[in-house]
């Protein structure tokens, strides 16, 4: 993620899901890396692209920065096989105090500016569910907010991002669309998170499995 104005090749990124881009890129993967299930494909595609969205995002926001995400402001550059590979910010955002604060109250603005936009669009254009676009976005939300936790919470509680996936609603009241992704299934001594809705990767030759986090019972010692 960069300024816009240092992305030399990035296109708008509403250029870019309403004239084709988004369905080329999807091409482009699906020649290089093979795989036919255009749902399989999106999804994976939809992987890299939360990935560079919401780690950077949680990242700043743990800094007390707010990171401008508005789609129609905003650029995106493609690699060689049509995977993102950058995010242009029309701008450097805002300093926000609150670094400490909950992420139910960090993810508000990301939702409501950004993701139901392009969730949206990746279920127009890519043909894959919003329960399963979320829950792919909802991998790297949990990752950065518990890598970047600094203090353990006061019940004790180790899973620093658990509010996002057991609070039916979000601090504004409406419906929280991470409900139920994510959950933590205790096996013997050990405690093991896993996915609601898989993210067919299975489908995609040469592409390993995600372990335990997988859905699929079957696919998690593949």
């Amino acid at each position: 993620m960069m300024l816009s104005s240092e992305l030399e090749d990035g296109i708008p990124l509403s250029e870019f899901f309403g004239s084709g881009g988004f369905s080329a890129a999807l091409d482009t993967y699906a020649r290089t890396h093979g795989g036919t299930d255009r749902r399989a494909v999106a999804s994976m595609w939809s992987l890299y692209y939360f990935s560079m969205l919401t780690i950077p995002y949680i990242v700043a926001r743990r800094a007390d920065h707010v990171l401008p995400v508005v789609p129609a402001e905003m650029t995106i550059a493609l690699a060689e096989d049509g995977l993102p590979r950058a995010l242009g910010l029309a701008r450097e955002g805002d300093w926000s105090e609150g670094g400490q604060a909950d992420l139910l109250s960090f993810v508000m603005p990301l939702i409501s500016q950004h993701l139901t936009e392009i969730v949206a669009q990746l279920k127009a254009l890519g043909g894959i569910a919003p329960k399963l676009a979320w829950n792919n976005a909802a991998v790297y939300l949990d990752y950065a907010f518990n890598a970047t936790e600094r203090e353990r919470p006061a019940d004790g509680d180790a899973w620093a991002s658990r509010a996002l996936f057991s609070q039916s609603h979000l601090p504004d009241g409406s419906a929280n669309p991470f409900l139920g992704c994510l959950r933590h299934d205790v096996e013997g001594e050990e405690t093991v998170c896993r996915r609601k809705v898989c993210c067919l990767r299975y489908l995609l030759p040469g592409i390993p499995s995600c372990g335990e986090l997988c859905a699929l019972p079957a696919q998690r010692k593949q």
